[in-house]
């Protein structure tokens, strides 16, 4: 449809300052260039006492009284004058004044100089000295502008293009909100919709509740019910936080502020609480609306925590603006404030509370069920093998986060495309998992013989006590090929449990030390390749001593602080004698833990040789071949889950 009002132009054409900027700059130096094109041209005085007035070129001389350092000279443009001097000066007809100028000493006396200049001149071709008062205001009044006026539009040029870079940003607008404005109407509007979330389900339910009350508030006002003001996503990096708040943004028929925490701290003193303000002011002329703070533990955390600051610091001071604002002596009806973070811990108490984050919504690692349906998700846009079984991948990737299972899933098509398949199948997506767990495989690396053997009897024992010890981890893989930075590797498949029993973390601290004890009786020493080993063991025991109650002689204490408050304390909780004592249980509970994996390891010493000369021999081993060796594992969940499949490939 036309313009029915043709006064109305969609694309007015505006003035651009730069040609204002153009032209001036060009008036100045025309100024000086024209200004001094038909001027007097410098000589020296010695020229025209020797040669200018002995040979009668000289008209006139003028000495100018306010500025004794010049003479100015006219010269008789008569006849073969004019040839004599045209290629050094004007010389037009019309031309009125002075053709040369020089410079003379400040104490310099014209009429004594100009007399013995023509002391030997005839009476007629002597040049009487004339003075006179210069004063040249334009020159004089741009010579004292020039500088400041170069300098102002320098400043405003520069200025005026740090106030434009950055979206606003710059050092007129520091104070300013930099959050992202996303709504319907938006060209940038995300896409992601909670199709687009697999998992998450009761964290869904949570906010699409929030999305529901904005598009139909009065199914819940009618009952005198009120939308919570905040909403925090809490759970560890890479299980979906972000996305949620996405697929929010996509979902909602109202405006979406979107900014990070970090966005609010800057150098500047107060400019976090402005940002702060400046958001919520926005916030409230588009309410309804969803205000987005991306790691709000930036500017969340616990005041009086910030070790070496005072009580002046800027990230407290935004901190105290952004409290008053979420629920302060003010309103902010309409305005919903959506945060995350893996680290509340730390928060400050005051903004956890109800009134500010009257929801806190856990999203956690996702479990079997919520893996498959985010394998699904991922593979869409992947051509996969006709028989591929997506099941069996869910099972393979316990403690996988969602930012994790889409790694595999962009690592398993790169692999297959790197062996120029035409599809992605089981085995691309087992060395994409493999690659993510352990790093890049290392054939290269120069390993000698007695090493390889070393590595291979220290792999067998770990994995000789995980499969006899009936609580240990179940083992899928074990190879001898290095990864990353470790010479050997085994894979196990970790019960998805809530809670575990001491039972259950001694048998996986022997199955752990089983390549330690491996070395010592098959050997008789030992290596520095159980220093992962040895560290995993240790922070194990000193939790189930310290934080779990598991020793007797310690009892049912816990020394674990999980609000943080004495994260920069300089004391423990817990006497010296309490010390002596956790270091006893500590270190008894891994004695204990390794004569268990040694006499496993004695009982099977035939087994653990076939094992490692098989690694030896294979490099990469399965759970198949050790139910070969050692005969059916108790608790076997590998073939419950159907892992355990016989003739797997043993590459």
């Amino acid at each position: 449809m036309e313009n029915q009002n043709p006064r109305i132009n969609k694309n007015p054409k505006r003035f651009n300052p730069y040609w204002f900027y153009a032209l001036l700059g060009l008036m100045i130096v025309g100024i000086y260039l024209f200004n001094d094109g038909d001027g007097p041209v410098e000589t020296q005085w010695n020229n025209v006492r020797t040669q200018m007035l002995p040979e009668g070129d000289v008209n006139e001389i003028t000495g100018i009284l306010n500025n004794g350092k010049f003479a100015r000279v006219e010269i008789k443009l008569k006849g073969d004058k004019i040839h004599k001097y045209s290629d050094k000066i004007n010389v037009k007809a019309n031309y009125k004044g002075a053709h040369f100028f020089c410079r003379v000493p400040s104490d310099w006396d014209g009429e004594v100089q100009v007399a013995e200049a023509q002391a030997n001149l005839e009476e007629k071709q002597q040049v009487p000295l004339q003075y006179d008062e210069e004063r040249n205001y334009f020159g004089r009044v741009l010579e004292f502008l020039m500088f400041p006026i170069i300098l102002l539009l320098f400043w405003f040029i520069l200025f005026r293009g740090m106030a434009r870079g950055g979206g606003g940003a710059g050092i007129f607008n520091v104070g300013k909100s930099k959050a992202q404005l996303f709504d319907k109407n938006s060209t940038d509007a995300t896409k992601i919709t909670f199709n687009d979330v697999a998992g998450l389900e009761e964290a869904k339910v949570e906010i699409m509740e929030i999305v529901d009350f904005l598009k139909n508030p009065r199914k819940y006002t009618d009952l005198g019910g009120k939308i919570p003001k905040g909403v925090l996503l809490v759970g560890p990096p890479g299980t979906g936080k972000t996305l949620l708040a996405k697929a929010v943004a996509g979902e909602a028929d109202v405006p979406f502020f979107s900014m990070s925490g970090s966005d609010f701290v800057e150098m500047f003193v107060g400019v976090g609480a402005s940002r702060v303000r400046d958001l919520f002011r926005q916030a409230k002329e588009k309410a309804p609306c969803i205000v987005f703070i991306d790691e709000i533990d930036a500017v969340g955390r616990a005041r009086g925590k910030n070790a070496g600051f005072s009580s002046n610091d800027e990230r407290e001071n935004t901190l105290n603006q952004l409290l008053t604002e979420m629920d302060g002596f003010g309103t902010n009806s309409g305005v919903i404030i959506l945060a995350a973070t893996n680290r509340a811990d730390i928060l400050d108490k005051a903004l956890m509370r109800a009134g500010r984050f009257d929801r806190q919504i856990y999203v956690d690692l996702p479990e079997y069920k919520e893996r498959l349906d985010i394998f699904k998700v991922h593979l869409r846009e992947l051509k996969l093998d006709p028989d591929f079984n997506i099941d069996f991948l869910a099972r393979q990737t316990p403690g996988f986060s969602g930012a994790d299972i889409a790694n595999v899933c962009n690592e398993a098509a790169l692999i297959a495309a790197r062996k120029d398949k035409v599809t992605v199948d089981k085995q691309d997506f087992l060395d994409a998992i493999d690659r993510i767990i352990a790093g890049l495989e290392k054939k290269s690396k120069l390993i000698s013989k007695e090493e390889k053997r070393t590595i291979a009897f220290h792999e067998a024992g770990h994995a000789t006590v995980s499969w006899i010890l009936e609580h240990a981890n179940p083992l899928l893989k074990v190879t001898i090929i290095p990864r990353g930075r470790s010479l050997g590797a085994a894979w196990y498949l970790p019960d998805e449990r809530q809670i575990t029993t001491t039972e259950q973390m001694m048998d996986e601290m022997a199955a752990t030390l089983g390549g330690r004890v491996s070395e010592e009786l098959t050997f008789g020493k030992i290596s520095t390749g159980a220093l992962s080993d040895l560290e995993k063991v240790t922070r194990q025991a000193y939790a189930m001593v310290a934080y779990f109650g598991m020793s007797e002689k310690v009892g049912n204490l816990s020394y674990y602080d999980s609000s943080g408050q004495s994260e920069y304390s300089l004391s423990k909780p817990y006497s010296e004698r309490t010390s002596e004592l956790l270091d006893e249980e500590a270190k008894r509970f891994i004695d204990i833990a390794y004569n268990m994996a040694k006499t496993v390891l004695i009982e099977h010493k035939d087994g653990l040789t076939v094992l490692a000369e098989q690694l030896l021999e294979k490099e990469v081993i399965f759970s198949e071949d050790l139910e070969k060796i050692f005969g059916k594992r108790k608790n076997n969940r590998l073939e419950e889950l159907g892992l355990l499949e016989p003739g797997q490939d043993n590459k």
